[in-house]
């Protein structure tokens, strides 16, 4: 969730909670959690940023909690800094069927860690791809897993201003472009959530997309440059988007979003997700 408006306000049924999704036992998460953090300073207390905890919980409990909620249960973490305080949690949760896949060169780009997901995302059926550093309740993944489509980007248009938000484009109904700094015509833009569903073909090609950006040399791009890359090759109607404007999340990426986790987010969750 961001603040300041870019758009003409308009708020979308996702102010109000979805029904529960039926479970799915083609659908899987993949969830990205290699990264060092470095922008979180001293507040991560040298932690992978999905071992965060808010009222007692860590993000990794949270993220699984809600993706068993939504009938979810076959999850890969994408692992690097801190792999061992992951596992210790997972071991401390009794998730002891959590796949792991490591990265070894997590300090480059988190293209490196969706490339080394490749296999994990392209076994069959569709995929949730999730960064791990979301604080968030379950409506979000309802949005996901209950859409008619099969690859999509979640949208909040409620979006600060500046370079720092993870920005979709939308023109004609349709996105456009996704990027930071966007070079695309369109008609208005959101934020990306970071979180996504991609189908087994949609979900190949973004893991060939990643392997392209590493053998040009590129290993120190966010994953979403891929991401980008496959949305620009795709005919119009095959990617698309939820709106979930209203609905309560943050990505924590500083040590100011967590104190606004704390003191906004977190009052804001469902009750069972606080």
């Amino acid at each position: 969730m961001s603040l300041g408006h870019d758009y003409p306000r308009r708020l979308s049924a996702a102010t109000a909670s979805s029904p529960p999704a039926p479970p799915d036992c083609t659908m899987r998460a993949v969830i990205l959690a290699a990264g060092l953090g470095r922008r979180l300073g001293g507040a991560a207390e040298g932690m992978p940023k999905i071992l965060l905890s808010f009222a007692g919980r860590s993000l990794l409990d949270r993220h699984l909690t809600m993706l068993r909620a939504v009938g979810l249960t076959e999850v890969t973490l994408g692992v690097g800094y801190g792999a061992e305080s992951i596992e210790a949690e997972l071991a401390r949760l009794d998730k002891s069927g959590v796949e792991l896949v490591h990265n070894p060169d997590y300090r480059e780009g988190s293209v490196i860690t969706l490339s080394r997901l490749g296999k994990a995302m392209t076994r069959g059926g569709d995929i949730l791809l999730m960064d791990g550093d979301v604080l968030y309740d379950r409506r979000m993944l309802q949005k996901l897993t209950a859409s008619p489509h099969s690859n999509l980007f979640l949208l909040d248009r409620d979006v600060e201003r500046g370079e720092e938000p993870m920005k979709l484009a939308i023109k004609d109904n349709q996105p456009v472009d996704f990027r930071k700094t966007l070079e695309r015509e369109h008609d208005y833009y959101g934020e990306s959530v970071g979180f996504f569903r991609f189908d087994a073909q949609v979900a190949g090609e973004l893991g060939g997309a990643a392997s392209e950006i590493i053998a040009a040399g590129r290993r120190d791009v966010y994953m979403e440059e891929a991401i980008r890359d496959v949305l620009l090759a795709s005919p119009p109607g095959r990617i698309t988007f939820e709106d979930i404007t209203g609905l309560p999340w943050i990505e924590i990426d500083f040590a100011e979003d967590v104190e606004r986790a704390e003191r906004e987010i977190l009052p804001r969750l469902l009750a069972e997700d606080r």
